[in-house]
């Protein structure tokens, strides 16, 4: 399963809001690429591909492929804004390991 936190919700609903998108959801995506060799995507979309798993959360929904989420199965979608920086981040339970910028992840 992936989940999303409030906090998460909080700031798709205000950059959807903000970018006046009606209908579209986040779309989370696994690319290969990075230091370690994935990478995570995302980005709003509005039409969903035979095969996405859609999670709705808070009011929101999400779109992972099928690939992804096998790589995504489990994971936290958060978002941070402290002293380390502001954005949204994943905690991946099926990461072995990550570069030294955080930037790509090992599974």
């Amino acid at each position: 399963m992936f989940s999303v936190t409030p906090k998460a919700v909080d700031e798709i609903k205000r950059l959807l809001a903000e970018d006046d998108i009606e209908n579209a959801f986040l779309r989370v995506r696994i690319i290969p690429g990075g230091c370690s060799g994935f990478s995570y995507e995302m980005g709003f979309d509005d039409e969903a591909d035979e095969g996405d798993n859609l999670i709705e959360s808070g009011g929101i929904k999400v779109a992972i492929d099928e690939i992804s989420y096998t790589y995504l199965d489990g994971s936290v979608l958060d978002f941070k804004d402290g002293l380390d920086g502001k954005g949204f981040a994943i905690e991946n339970p099926n990461a072995t390991g990550s570069c030294g910028c955080g930037q790509s992840f090992t599974a």
